[in-house]
């Protein structure tokens, strides 16, 4: 006999839930609020913030130079007003002006790339010229919104593609000065260097807010002056109650992180006004006022040499940014006084000479030396220094930096890069 199945038990029926007008009201006030944070986060990320249209396709290089020109006629220009030298990296030729940087066919001028954000721009420039095989990167240091200049991007020259970010503690007025992998960003009280993945390998002097306090030397000195190269970083420093400036050199990348700055030496300099110009692999060079002078010293801080300058003493000031206007080729430093460009050998940073009525410091083009002059570029024999030739360029009073690129100069003229080509 089959079973009945409908004597079987039936599960209770479960009431409907009911919601209460004070549960509505609650869900509703919760959704707002989610949806309200979630907005903000929006508005407030880099995301909203930020312009970037990439290039279509990577920046091919211009033509090489084939030699010095002998006349030049103007490409193109754009404003620049956040570069204080033209910035080359790679194949392009990057400008930056407000709160935009543009990447530019080096040839034309043509705008390849921008990449924009809803805050003023403090400095651009290139670094790490070995990333991605050589194509390097564009550094684009915006304003925070503490009073520093505390966000970082780095570009690909070639496409505008971002290729990193951080947040350096640099206050504005700072300069990005390269050497290899390390970028250092300096400061009138603090500095900090970076390496080509942007983590932080130095810091030095006041220290924003110290992870480990008591690690500084001198966190009361100020910064006049600052210089890297060949894995080495040096700066002037003025400290309260010593008579006289400080040279100091240390390790961008020490051994005991980023928080304990690595001294290679600190040693007292003979007189006040110092200028550092450059370092080598195992020299220094500071410049001193009154009379004008040339210290060189060695690794250990011991002063090997002195040399007579004939630049006057009012020329001898710190420098913006706390960098002396100077240029290397590998070959020698060029460093332009204000009324004069003074070439020092690049290892032993000894003077090699000087030439008087110049607008800027000497750059290296298609196997010849530059240098810009109220009326022109002259050309100079590197080794002697002695003029061969003026190559004619009008332009407006005022210091000139130069860059090159292929075939193609570029000047930097006040807050505006102008580009040259071989007429």
């Amino acid at each position: 006999m089959a079973p009945d199945t409908d004597a079987r038990p039936r599960p209770a029926r479960l009431r409907p839930e009911r919601r209460r007008r004070s549960d509505l009201v609650v869900a509703a006030a919760l959704t707002a609020v989610l949806l309200g944070a979630a907005a903000v986060l929006w508005g407030t990320s880099d995301v909203v913030a930020t312009t970037s249209r990439p290039a279509a396709a990577p920046i091919a290089p211009p033509p090489p130079a084939t030699g010095v020109p002998a006349a030049l006629a103007e490409g193109w220009r754009a404003p620049s007003g956040a570069t204080v030298v033209p910035a080359v990296a790679g194949p392009a030729v990057v400008t930056a002006d407000g709160d935009r940087v543009v990447g530019r066919d080096a040839v034309t001028g043509e705008e390849r790339w921008s990449y924009e954000r809803d805050r003023p721009l403090c400095t651009v420039a290139p670094g790490f010229p070995r990333a991605d095989d050589g194509v390097g990167r564009v550094l684009a240091l915006y304003a925070g919104g503490s009073g520093y200049c505390s966000e970082l991007t780095a570009l690909r020259p070639d496409t505008g593609a971002r290729a990193g970010a951080a947040n350096p503690d640099a206050h504005p007025g700072t300069r990005l000065l390269a050497s290899g992998s390390s970028v250092v960003a300096t400061g009138s009280d603090y500095l900090e260097v970076l390496r080509s993945d942007l983590v932080k390998t130095l810091e030095y002097g006041a220290v924003p807010a110290a992870a480990q306090p008591d690690q500084q030397p001198r966190p009361r000195c100020s910064h006049a002056s600052t210089a890297i190269g060949s894995d080495r970083l040096g700066l002037v420093e003025r400290c309260p109650g010593e008579p006289t400036d400080r040279l100091t050199v240390l390790a961008p990348d020490g051994e005991d992180g980023a928080e304990e700055p690595q001294e290679e030496f600190s040693v007292p300099l003979p007189g006040t006004g110092a200028v550092l110009l450059a370092v080598s692999a195992d020299r220094a060079a500071v410049v001193l006022p009154g009379p004008a002078r040339l210290l060189v010293f060695d690794a250990a801080g011991s002063q090997v040499a002195e040399h007579p300058l004939d630049v006057p003493d009012a020329e001898i000031t710190d420098p913006p940014g706390g960098a002396a206007a100077v240029e290397t080729d590998g070959e020698r430093f060029s460093w332009w006084t204000g009324s004069r460009t003074i070439a020092l050998d690049a290892r032993e940073l000894t003077p090699l000479w000087s030439v008087p009525g110049t607008v800027g410091p000497a750059v290296a083009h298609a196997g010849g030396l530059l240098v810009p002059v109220p009326d022109g570029l002259l050309v100079l024999d590197a080794v002697a220094g002695s003029a061969l030739r003026t190559i004619p360029v009008a332009r407006p009073d005022g210091p000139v930096r130069l860059a090159s690129i292929g075939e193609v100069l570029l000047e930097q003229r006040g807050a505006e890069v102008v580009a040259l080509h071989p007429a």
